[in-house]
Protein backbone atom coordinates (compact mmCIF):
# COMPACT_ATOMS: atom_id res chain seq x y z
CA UNK A 1 0.00 0.00 0.00
CA UNK A 2 2.89 1.92 0.87
CA UNK A 3 4.37 1.53 -2.44
CA UNK A 4 1.59 2.41 -4.21
CA UNK A 5 0.97 5.85 -2.52
CA UNK A 6 4.81 6.89 -3.47
CA UNK A 7 3.69 5.98 -6.87
CA UNK A 8 1.07 7.88 -7.27
CA UNK A 9 0.63 10.10 -4.78
CA UNK A 10 1.98 13.66 -4.39
CA UNK A 11 3.81 15.69 -2.64
CA UNK A 12 1.68 17.43 0.87
CA UNK A 13 -1.38 16.21 -1.20
CA UNK A 14 -0.97 18.13 -4.31
CA UNK A 15 -2.54 16.86 -7.41
CA UNK A 16 -0.03 14.84 -9.31
CA UNK A 17 -1.18 15.69 -12.42
CA UNK A 18 -0.08 19.04 -12.04
CA UNK A 19 2.77 18.32 -9.77
CA UNK A 20 4.47 16.73 -12.60
CA UNK A 21 3.65 19.22 -15.45
CA UNK A 22 5.22 21.91 -13.05
CA UNK A 23 8.58 20.11 -12.96
CA UNK A 24 8.35 19.07 -16.91
CA UNK A 25 7.92 22.87 -17.56
CA UNK A 26 10.48 24.02 -15.07
CA UNK A 27 12.96 21.79 -16.53
CA UNK A 28 12.36 22.28 -20.04
CA UNK A 29 12.66 26.21 -18.91
CA UNK A 30 15.91 26.32 -17.39
CA UNK A 31 17.47 23.75 -20.27
CA UNK A 32 16.25 26.26 -22.67
CA UNK A 33 17.78 29.34 -20.46
CA UNK A 34 20.84 27.41 -20.94
CA UNK A 35 21.46 29.19 -17.22
CA UNK A 36 23.00 26.01 -16.24
CA UNK A 37 24.08 22.82 -17.79
CA UNK A 38 21.45 20.81 -19.20
CA UNK A 39 22.63 17.63 -17.56
CA UNK A 40 22.46 19.09 -14.17
CA UNK A 41 18.53 20.27 -14.44
CA UNK A 42 17.54 17.04 -15.93
CA UNK A 43 19.33 15.12 -12.92
CA UNK A 44 17.40 17.60 -10.82
CA UNK A 45 14.45 17.67 -12.36
CA UNK A 46 14.56 12.94 -12.33
CA UNK A 47 15.21 13.66 -8.69
CA UNK A 48 12.34 16.06 -7.72
CA UNK A 49 10.08 13.53 -9.60
CA UNK A 50 11.35 10.67 -7.01
CA UNK A 51 11.33 12.99 -3.95
CA UNK A 52 7.65 14.55 -4.66
CA UNK A 53 6.49 11.19 -4.65
CA UNK A 54 5.73 11.18 -8.58
CA UNK A 55 8.23 7.85 -8.67
CA UNK A 56 9.40 5.45 -6.86
CA UNK A 57 12.99 4.61 -7.38
CA UNK A 58 12.49 1.51 -8.75
CA UNK A 59 9.83 3.20 -11.46
CA UNK A 60 12.60 5.65 -11.93
CA UNK A 61 14.97 3.13 -13.35
CA UNK A 62 12.35 1.07 -15.56
CA UNK A 63 11.73 4.34 -16.82
CA UNK A 64 15.45 4.86 -18.04
CA UNK A 65 15.85 2.99 -21.28
CA UNK A 66 19.02 1.57 -21.22
CA UNK A 67 19.05 0.30 -25.17
CA UNK A 68 18.84 3.76 -25.98
CA UNK A 69 22.23 4.63 -23.60
CA UNK A 70 23.75 1.29 -24.34
CA UNK A 71 23.28 2.78 -28.06
CA UNK A 72 24.77 5.99 -27.51
CA UNK A 73 27.50 4.82 -25.78
CA UNK A 74 28.74 1.99 -28.15
CA UNK A 75 28.51 4.58 -31.21
CA UNK A 76 30.54 7.26 -28.92
CA UNK A 77 33.52 4.63 -28.35
CA UNK A 78 33.79 3.53 -31.88
CA UNK A 79 33.62 6.94 -33.74
CA UNK A 80 36.27 8.00 -30.52
CA UNK A 81 38.60 5.24 -31.75
CA UNK A 82 37.83 5.32 -35.42
CA UNK A 83 39.00 9.54 -35.75
CA UNK A 84 42.01 8.52 -34.27
CA UNK A 85 43.16 7.17 -38.09
CA UNK A 86 42.73 10.37 -39.42
CA UNK A 87 40.10 8.87 -41.92
CA UNK A 88 37.57 11.78 -42.08
CA UNK A 89 40.75 14.90 -42.36
CA UNK A 90 41.28 12.55 -45.44
CA UNK A 91 37.17 12.58 -46.75
CA UNK A 92 37.17 16.67 -46.41
CA UNK A 93 40.60 16.90 -48.41
CA UNK A 94 40.02 14.38 -50.93
CA UNK A 95 36.29 15.93 -51.57
CA UNK A 96 37.98 19.91 -51.73
CA UNK A 97 40.46 18.26 -54.35
CA UNK A 98 37.82 16.43 -56.48
CA UNK A 99 36.35 20.26 -57.05
CA UNK A 100 39.68 21.29 -57.87
CA UNK A 101 39.61 23.57 -55.09
CA UNK A 102 36.67 25.34 -56.51
CA UNK A 103 34.62 27.70 -53.29
CA UNK A 104 31.46 26.74 -54.29
CA UNK A 105 32.23 23.22 -55.31
CA UNK A 106 33.87 22.88 -51.92
CA UNK A 107 30.85 24.23 -50.23
CA UNK A 108 28.96 21.27 -51.73
CA UNK A 109 31.08 18.81 -51.50
CA UNK A 110 31.65 19.42 -47.27
CA UNK A 111 28.17 19.61 -46.88
CA UNK A 112 27.73 16.53 -48.85
CA UNK A 113 30.38 14.76 -47.03
CA UNK A 114 28.53 16.34 -43.44
CA UNK A 115 25.74 14.53 -44.51
CA UNK A 116 26.52 11.06 -45.04
CA UNK A 117 29.03 10.98 -42.27
CA UNK A 118 26.02 12.26 -40.10
CA UNK A 119 24.32 8.84 -41.32
CA UNK A 120 26.14 6.72 -39.50
CA UNK A 121 28.02 8.60 -36.71
CA UNK A 122 26.18 11.24 -34.22
CA UNK A 123 25.51 15.09 -35.75
CA UNK A 124 27.61 16.09 -32.78
CA UNK A 125 30.71 14.48 -33.48
CA UNK A 126 30.38 14.28 -36.91
CA UNK A 127 30.88 18.59 -36.74
CA UNK A 128 33.36 17.99 -34.44
CA UNK A 129 35.11 16.06 -36.98
CA UNK A 130 34.47 18.30 -39.76
CA UNK A 131 34.57 21.95 -38.70
CA UNK A 132 38.72 21.63 -38.25
CA UNK A 133 39.36 20.70 -41.32
CA UNK A 134 36.82 22.96 -43.08
CA UNK A 135 38.30 26.15 -41.15
CA UNK A 136 41.72 24.83 -42.27
CA UNK A 137 40.35 25.36 -46.33
CA UNK A 138 38.81 27.99 -46.06
CA UNK A 139 41.68 29.78 -44.22
CA UNK A 140 43.94 28.43 -47.08
CA UNK A 141 41.46 29.59 -49.98
CA UNK A 142 41.10 33.09 -48.04
CA UNK A 143 37.38 33.02 -47.96
CA UNK A 144 34.57 33.67 -45.49
CA UNK A 145 34.21 30.32 -43.30
CA UNK A 146 30.65 31.21 -42.37
CA UNK A 147 28.85 29.58 -45.26
CA UNK A 148 30.73 26.81 -45.55
CA UNK A 149 29.49 25.94 -41.59
CA UNK A 150 26.13 27.33 -41.89
CA UNK A 151 26.21 25.04 -44.70
CA UNK A 152 27.16 21.80 -42.71
CA UNK A 153 25.28 22.40 -39.24
CA UNK A 154 21.94 22.22 -41.81
CA UNK A 155 23.95 19.22 -43.62
CA UNK A 156 24.46 17.18 -40.18
CA UNK A 157 20.63 17.53 -39.39
CA UNK A 158 19.22 16.58 -42.74
CA UNK A 159 21.75 13.33 -43.08
CA UNK A 160 21.70 12.32 -39.40
CA UNK A 161 17.51 11.93 -39.98
CA UNK A 162 17.79 9.46 -42.58
CA UNK A 163 19.26 5.90 -40.14
CA UNK A 164 18.22 5.09 -36.59
CA UNK A 165 21.70 6.31 -35.17
CA UNK A 166 22.46 9.18 -37.06
CA UNK A 167 20.56 11.67 -34.55
CA UNK A 168 19.59 11.07 -30.99
CA UNK A 169 16.20 11.58 -31.61
CA UNK A 170 15.77 8.51 -33.98
CA UNK A 171 17.55 7.06 -31.55
CA UNK A 172 14.80 7.82 -28.91
CA UNK A 173 12.31 6.55 -31.43
CA UNK A 174 13.57 3.72 -32.63
CA UNK A 175 14.83 2.17 -29.56
CA UNK A 176 11.59 3.43 -27.53
CA UNK A 177 8.93 2.36 -30.18
CA UNK A 178 11.06 -0.67 -31.52
CA UNK A 179 12.06 0.56 -34.84
CA UNK A 180 14.41 -0.95 -37.03
CA UNK A 181 17.55 0.40 -38.52
CA UNK A 182 16.30 -0.99 -42.12
CA UNK A 183 13.01 0.74 -41.67
CA UNK A 184 14.29 4.08 -40.73
CA UNK A 185 16.46 4.10 -44.09
CA UNK A 186 13.49 2.62 -46.06
CA UNK A 187 11.01 5.15 -45.07
CA UNK A 188 13.13 8.53 -44.30
CA UNK A 189 16.32 8.19 -46.48
CA UNK A 190 14.44 8.75 -49.63
CA UNK A 191 13.20 12.35 -48.98
CA UNK A 192 16.36 13.27 -46.76
CA UNK A 193 18.35 12.85 -50.68
CA UNK A 194 15.50 15.17 -51.67
CA UNK A 195 16.08 17.50 -49.34
CA UNK A 196 19.77 17.43 -49.37
CA UNK A 197 19.86 17.88 -52.94
CA UNK A 198 17.58 21.22 -52.60
CA UNK A 199 19.72 22.15 -49.49
CA UNK A 200 22.69 22.31 -52.00
CA UNK A 201 21.03 24.03 -54.34
CA UNK A 202 20.09 26.56 -51.96
CA UNK A 203 23.40 27.24 -50.59
CA UNK A 204 24.89 27.38 -53.85
CA UNK A 205 22.28 30.36 -54.83
CA UNK A 206 22.54 32.15 -51.05
CA UNK A 207 26.42 32.17 -51.25
CA UNK A 208 28.07 28.81 -53.52
CA UNK A 209 28.05 31.46 -56.69
CA UNK A 210 29.59 34.05 -55.33
CA UNK A 211 32.35 32.93 -53.55
CA UNK A 212 35.49 33.14 -55.54
CA UNK A 213 39.16 32.37 -54.40
CA UNK A 214 42.72 33.46 -55.96
CA UNK A 215 44.30 30.89 -57.81
CA UNK A 216 47.39 30.51 -56.06
CA UNK A 217 45.19 30.01 -53.12
CA UNK A 218 43.54 27.10 -54.80
CA UNK A 219 46.58 26.02 -55.71
CA UNK A 220 47.70 26.06 -52.20
CA UNK A 221 44.56 23.70 -51.35
CA UNK A 222 45.43 21.53 -54.32
CA UNK A 223 48.90 20.90 -52.79
CA UNK A 224 47.31 19.45 -49.29
CA UNK A 225 48.47 15.69 -49.28
CA UNK A 226 44.91 13.83 -47.93
CA UNK A 227 47.39 10.72 -47.65
CA UNK A 228 49.37 12.60 -44.73
CA UNK A 229 46.04 12.92 -42.49
CA UNK A 230 46.03 9.24 -42.62
CA UNK A 231 48.35 8.16 -38.98
CA UNK A 232 47.41 5.38 -38.32
CA UNK A 233 46.26 2.67 -41.44
CA UNK A 234 46.12 0.21 -39.22
CA UNK A 235 43.47 1.22 -37.27
CA UNK A 236 41.24 2.51 -39.82
CA UNK A 237 41.62 -1.23 -41.83
CA UNK A 238 40.14 -2.42 -38.10
CA UNK A 239 37.85 0.20 -37.69
CA UNK A 240 36.36 0.04 -41.31
CA UNK A 241 35.95 -3.61 -40.93
CA UNK A 242 34.50 -3.42 -37.40
CA UNK A 243 31.80 -0.88 -38.57
CA UNK A 244 30.93 -2.76 -41.33
CA UNK A 245 30.14 -5.39 -39.22
CA UNK A 246 28.33 -3.00 -36.82
CA UNK A 247 25.95 -1.53 -39.86
CA UNK A 248 25.34 -5.05 -41.21
CA UNK A 249 24.01 -6.34 -37.50
CA UNK A 250 21.69 -3.29 -37.51
CA UNK A 251 20.33 -4.11 -40.62
CA UNK A 252 20.01 -7.90 -39.87
CA UNK A 253 18.84 -7.01 -36.24
CA UNK A 254 15.18 -8.88 -36.63
CA UNK A 255 16.91 -11.81 -37.79
CA UNK A 256 19.87 -12.14 -35.40
CA UNK A 257 17.61 -11.49 -31.93
CA UNK A 258 19.89 -8.23 -31.14
CA UNK A 259 18.91 -4.83 -29.53
CA UNK A 260 20.40 -1.49 -30.94
CA UNK A 261 22.34 -1.16 -28.02
CA UNK A 262 23.73 -4.73 -27.44
CA UNK A 263 25.05 -4.21 -31.31
CA UNK A 264 26.58 -0.67 -30.59
CA UNK A 265 28.03 -2.09 -27.09
CA UNK A 266 29.30 -5.00 -29.09
CA UNK A 267 30.82 -3.05 -31.80
CA UNK A 268 32.88 -0.82 -29.35
CA UNK A 269 33.83 -3.97 -27.02
CA UNK A 270 35.59 -5.23 -30.15
CA UNK A 271 37.11 -1.94 -31.38
CA UNK A 272 38.72 -1.53 -27.86
CA UNK A 273 40.22 -4.90 -27.61
CA UNK A 274 42.04 -4.36 -31.44
CA UNK A 275 43.04 -0.98 -30.55
CA UNK A 276 44.68 -2.31 -26.90
CA UNK A 277 46.05 -5.71 -27.75
CA UNK A 278 49.73 -6.45 -27.70
CA UNK A 279 50.26 -2.69 -25.74
CA UNK A 280 51.50 -2.96 -22.07
CA UNK A 281 49.18 -3.03 -19.00
CA UNK A 282 49.72 1.38 -18.90
CA UNK A 283 49.41 2.05 -22.36
CA UNK A 284 46.22 0.31 -22.26
CA UNK A 285 44.87 2.23 -19.36
CA UNK A 286 46.13 5.40 -21.07
CA UNK A 287 44.16 4.58 -24.19
CA UNK A 288 41.09 3.26 -22.63
CA UNK A 289 40.85 6.52 -20.60
CA UNK A 290 41.46 8.71 -23.50
CA UNK A 291 38.44 6.94 -25.56
CA UNK A 292 36.55 7.29 -22.22
CA UNK A 293 37.13 11.07 -21.78
CA UNK A 294 35.92 11.03 -25.16
CA UNK A 295 32.58 9.48 -24.75
CA UNK A 296 29.35 13.08 -24.14
CA UNK A 297 29.07 12.05 -20.87
CA UNK A 298 26.81 15.11 -20.52
CA UNK A 299 24.39 13.93 -23.45
CA UNK A 300 24.08 10.20 -21.58
CA UNK A 301 23.38 11.59 -18.01
CA UNK A 302 20.84 14.37 -20.07
CA UNK A 303 19.39 11.67 -21.10
CA UNK A 304 19.09 9.23 -18.14
CA UNK A 305 17.41 12.67 -16.23
CA UNK A 306 15.06 13.18 -19.06
CA UNK A 307 13.64 9.42 -19.30
CA UNK A 308 12.90 9.95 -15.14
CA UNK A 309 11.32 13.22 -15.95
CA UNK A 310 9.48 12.20 -18.65
CA UNK A 311 8.70 8.40 -16.73
CA UNK A 312 7.13 10.78 -14.04
CA UNK A 313 4.67 12.91 -16.41
CA UNK A 314 3.75 9.57 -17.82
CA UNK A 315 2.58 7.77 -14.49
CA UNK A 316 1.21 10.89 -13.10
CA UNK A 317 -1.42 10.27 -16.50
CA UNK A 318 -0.66 13.27 -18.49
CA UNK A 319 0.35 12.38 -21.82
CA UNK A 320 -2.75 9.75 -21.76
CA UNK A 321 -4.82 12.97 -21.02
CA UNK A 322 -2.91 14.89 -23.84
CA UNK A 323 -3.27 12.23 -25.92
CA UNK A 324 -7.15 12.38 -25.65
CA UNK A 325 -7.27 16.10 -25.77
CA UNK A 326 -5.24 15.84 -29.22
CA UNK A 327 -7.16 13.33 -31.07
CA UNK A 328 -10.15 15.31 -30.35
CA UNK A 329 -9.13 18.33 -31.49
CA UNK A 330 -7.86 16.52 -34.91
CA UNK A 331 -11.68 14.63 -35.17
CA UNK A 332 -9.73 11.25 -34.82
CA UNK A 333 -8.59 11.90 -38.68
CA UNK A 334 -4.63 10.32 -38.87
CA UNK A 335 -3.29 12.51 -41.95
CA UNK A 336 -4.37 16.01 -39.96
CA UNK A 337 -2.77 14.39 -36.57
CA UNK A 338 0.09 13.76 -38.62
CA UNK A 339 0.34 16.70 -40.51
CA UNK A 340 0.14 18.52 -37.09
CA UNK A 341 3.12 16.31 -35.53
CA UNK A 342 4.96 16.92 -38.59
CA UNK A 343 5.03 21.16 -38.40
CA UNK A 344 4.48 21.23 -34.86
CA UNK A 345 7.68 19.14 -34.38
CA UNK A 346 9.27 21.71 -36.48
CA UNK A 347 8.49 24.76 -35.28
CA UNK A 348 9.29 23.44 -31.20
CA UNK A 349 12.18 21.85 -32.46
CA UNK A 350 13.89 25.15 -33.66
CA UNK A 351 12.77 26.38 -29.88
CA UNK A 352 13.83 23.83 -27.82
CA UNK A 353 16.48 21.08 -27.61
CA UNK A 354 14.72 18.45 -29.98
CA UNK A 355 16.02 15.52 -27.99
CA UNK A 356 13.56 16.36 -24.35
CA UNK A 357 11.21 17.27 -27.39
CA UNK A 358 10.94 13.29 -28.46
CA UNK A 359 11.02 11.96 -25.38
CA UNK A 360 8.40 13.94 -24.36
CA UNK A 361 6.21 13.18 -27.81
CA UNK A 362 6.79 9.34 -27.99
CA UNK A 363 4.64 8.59 -24.57
CA UNK A 364 2.46 11.30 -26.06
CA UNK A 365 2.00 9.59 -29.26
CA UNK A 366 1.56 5.85 -28.01
CA UNK A 367 -0.96 6.55 -25.74
CA UNK A 368 -3.11 7.55 -29.20
CA UNK A 369 -2.64 4.32 -30.91
CA UNK A 370 -5.45 2.71 -29.21
CA UNK A 371 -7.49 5.67 -30.96
CA UNK A 372 -6.45 4.58 -34.47
CA UNK A 373 -6.48 0.64 -34.14
CA UNK A 374 -3.16 -0.05 -32.43
CA UNK A 375 0.38 0.59 -32.65
CA UNK A 376 1.31 -0.81 -35.96
CA UNK A 377 -1.54 1.41 -37.34
CA UNK A 378 0.24 4.75 -36.03
CA UNK A 379 3.80 4.05 -37.71
CA UNK A 380 3.32 6.81 -40.19
CA UNK A 381 2.93 8.97 -36.76
CA UNK A 382 6.92 8.27 -35.77
CA UNK A 383 8.17 9.23 -39.57
CA UNK A 384 6.60 12.32 -39.26
CA UNK A 385 8.05 12.72 -35.75
CA UNK A 386 11.85 11.98 -36.66
CA UNK A 387 11.03 14.36 -39.71
CA UNK A 388 9.72 17.51 -37.72
CA UNK A 389 12.07 16.97 -35.04
CA UNK A 390 15.23 16.35 -36.90
CA UNK A 391 14.84 19.21 -39.87
CA UNK A 392 13.18 21.36 -37.27
CA UNK A 393 16.17 21.64 -35.33
CA UNK A 394 18.03 23.73 -38.34
CA UNK A 395 15.39 26.77 -37.49
CA UNK A 396 17.94 28.39 -34.91
CA UNK A 397 20.92 28.09 -33.72
CA UNK A 398 19.65 26.30 -30.10
CA UNK A 399 17.18 24.19 -32.24
CA UNK A 400 20.02 21.17 -32.21
CA UNK A 401 23.16 20.15 -30.05
CA UNK A 402 25.29 19.70 -33.97
CA UNK A 403 24.46 24.13 -34.10
CA UNK A 404 25.50 25.21 -30.88
CA UNK A 405 28.76 23.06 -31.18
CA UNK A 406 29.84 24.62 -34.84
CA UNK A 407 28.96 27.97 -33.47
CA UNK A 408 31.45 27.70 -30.17
CA UNK A 409 34.20 26.09 -32.63
CA UNK A 410 33.68 29.23 -35.11
CA UNK A 411 33.37 32.03 -32.54
CA UNK A 412 36.79 30.74 -30.84
CA UNK A 413 38.51 31.05 -34.49
CA UNK A 414 37.26 34.29 -35.00
CA UNK A 415 34.24 33.32 -36.86
CA UNK A 416 30.69 35.00 -35.54
CA UNK A 417 27.75 33.29 -35.11
CA UNK A 418 24.49 35.13 -34.30
CA UNK A 419 21.74 34.14 -33.16
CA UNK A 420 19.06 36.06 -35.63
CA UNK A 421 21.83 36.36 -38.66
CA UNK A 422 21.44 32.32 -38.58
CA UNK A 423 17.91 32.45 -37.93
CA UNK A 424 16.86 34.49 -40.65
CA UNK A 425 18.50 32.13 -42.91
CA UNK A 426 17.98 28.81 -41.62
CA UNK A 427 14.37 29.12 -40.32
CA UNK A 428 12.81 30.06 -43.85
CA UNK A 429 14.99 26.98 -45.37
CA UNK A 430 13.66 24.61 -42.35
CA UNK A 431 10.01 25.67 -43.38
CA UNK A 432 10.89 24.71 -47.01
CA UNK A 433 12.88 21.48 -46.50
CA UNK A 434 9.31 20.59 -43.92
CA UNK A 435 7.24 21.72 -46.83
CA UNK A 436 9.01 19.06 -48.90
CA UNK A 437 8.31 16.61 -46.44
CA UNK A 438 4.68 17.65 -46.30
CA UNK A 439 4.43 16.40 -49.56
CA UNK A 440 6.56 13.54 -49.25
CA UNK A 441 4.46 12.06 -45.88
CA UNK A 442 1.33 13.01 -47.76
CA UNK A 443 2.19 10.84 -50.95
CA UNK A 444 3.68 7.82 -48.99
CA UNK A 445 1.98 7.14 -45.94
CA UNK A 446 -1.27 9.08 -46.16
Amino acid sequence: MQEHTLATGALFGLDPMWLATTILIATYAVIISERLNRAIIALIGAMLMIMAGLLTQEQAIAGIDFNTIGLLVGMMIIVSITRKSGVFEYMAIRAAKIVKASPAGILAMLAAVTAVASAFLDNVTTVLLMVPVTLAITEALRVNAYPFLFSQILASNIGGTATLIGDPPNILIGTLVDLSFNQFVINLTPVVVITLLVHLASMHLIWGRKLVAAADARHHVMGFDERKAITDPRLLKQAAVVIACVIAAFVSARFIGLEAGTIGMAGAAVLLLLDNVGKSAEEQSHNVTLVFNEVEWITIFFFIGLFVVVSGVEHAGVLDLLAHQLIQLSGGDMVLTGVGILWSSAVLSAIVDNIPFVATMIPLIKAMAPAFGGPEMIEPLWWCLSLGACFGGNGTLVGASANLTVAGIAERNGVPFRFLRFSKVAFPLMLLHIAICHAYVMLMFF
